[in-house]
């Protein structure tokens, strides 16, 4: 199986980006920079209300690791607790790195004699016409395409590991996502099913939450060409997410999308 075919057979898993208010996905990796000729990161992934610290439950779905080449890298000392899953990337090869866990699934219900039933859980959009029976009314679905990534570097940075896919909403670096500095402004641009995600709400928010009185939450929207910027108000790892859903629980859109990253921004 290639790598993109693996990514899209992860529908069976429970990715679903999280809105700012609610519970959050991430993953966050030792160190986002490294040097040396054996250059190994540590990740914790898990979701939980204040970034990052482990308190609700673990990412479960295994993530895939994409080397700068575009070739599959190899997931190593994969473990999950109670509160995070924990996993190894050894960096055999120079350049940077992306780690992803993708979500590509339908969700929805029909009625069938009066009765209504829901969609399996984690279905594949191809299997969507075999789970609807004949005959079945007031079918209701939900396509939903949800990304987490993060981007690890050896030596100096890459560009490889950001050629889109066309699916879902994906970063496009203008400012590379390893290359962060606090004070400093750094520009993203972002693509829904390959074409420039204008409009869409982008949430920002600092780690280390549990220990201040506030958020600190940065708002943006990204504009005609999907692009953001952002200066970075202190050194640290941040969570940024971009979403298709301003309201989520207040309708049940055809079509949804979302993207989660975890951004360190280093000290002047």
């Amino acid at each position: 199986m290639t790598l993109r075919a693996a990514l899209f057979a992860l529908g069976a898993t429970t990715l679903l980006a999280a809105p700012a208010a609610a519970h959050r996905q991430w993953m966050m990796p030792s160190a986002t920079v490294l040097s040396g000729d054996d250059a190994w990161v540590t990740v914790d992934a898990a979701v939980s209300n204040d970034l990052f610290y482990f308190e609700h439950q673990p990412l479960r779905a295994q993530p895939l690791a994409m080397a700068p080449d575009g070739s599959a890298g190899k997931i190593e000392n994969w473990a999950t607790g109670r509160y995070r899953s924990t996993f190894d990337l050894h960096l055999t090869a120079r350049g940077t790195w992306k780690i992803m866990s993708v979500n590509d699934s339908v969700f929805g219900s029909y009625k069938l004699n009066g009765v209504e039933t829901r969609l399996p859980r984690g279905l594949s959009p191809d299997r969507l016409a075999e789970a609807i029976p004949a005959g079945a009314t007031d079918v209701r679905t939900s396509h939903n395409v949800s990304r987490n990534e993060i981007f690890v570097t050896a030596g100096e940075p890459t560009t490889g590991v950001f050629t889109p896919t066309g699916k879902g909403i994906e970063l496009v670096p203008v400012t590379h996502p390893n290359d962060l500095v606090a004070g400093e402004t750094a520009s993203f641009r972002f693509l829904l099913d390959g074409k420039p995600a204008a409009g869409l709400p982008v949430t920002i928010i600092p780690g280390g939450n549990r220990y201040r009185d506030t958020l600190n939450q940065i708002d943006l929207k990204t504009g005609a060409d999907g692009s953001i910027s952002v200066r970075w108000p202190g050194p640290g790892m941040y969570w940024l997410n971009v979403t298709t859903d301003a309201e989520p629980e207040k309708a049940m859109p055809a079509r949804r999308a979302s993207y989660v990253t975890t951004l360190e921004v280093l000290a002047p």
